[in-house]
């Protein structure tokens, strides 16, 4: 009896840890970013930092994700680059969930695109609320970028 209280108490706790997470996948379409300011460093050629934000709007989402706004900030080497942000997502109730992501990777918009995120919390529901990701893109030479990101919250 005993033994069964124990598999059962196990059987209930993971089940209970397995139902928390939720999966979760929005596709975004990103416009050119609204802002954009670059600076040289002027060590060596083809080496600057810069600061980037845009919008983007959700085209589908399984956990109700609808515009983000996104600040970066970036450092150019020659054909690399280093990123990492803050990304405020409004969702269909009006909650607002807090991202940040970073991600590194050539410059070449024809090459994909990659990053990882975190949930850092949010408003309303999403106070409290933790997850982490990956998401894929392509870029555009107009400036826009088509994005499909995964994960569990």
């Amino acid at each position: 009896m005993r033994k069964l209280l124990v598999v059962a108490f196990c059987l209930l706790t993971f089940g209970t840890v397995t139902m928390a997470q939720t999966k979760m996948e929005t596709k975004w379409h990103c416009s050119k970013p609204t802002a954009s300011h670059k600076f040289d460093v002027g060590d060596v050629p083809d080496h600057s930092y810069a600061i980037v934000q845009g919008t983007c709007a959700a085209t589908s989402s399984t956990n109700g994700e609808k515009t983000g706004a996104f600040t970066e900030f970036q450092e150019v080497w020659k054909g690399s680059s280093k990123n990492h942000g803050q990304f405020n997502v409004t969702m269909d109730n009006g909650d607002i969930t807090y991202y940040t992501y970073e991600a590194s990777g050539p410059t070449d918009v024809k090459s994909p695109a990659s990053n990882k995120w975190n949930i850092s919390g949010g408003t309303g529901r999403h106070k409290d609320m933790k997850g982490s990701g990956t998401c894929s893109g392509t870029r555009h030479d107009d400036g826009s970028s088509d994005w499909l990101c995964t994960g569990t919250s």
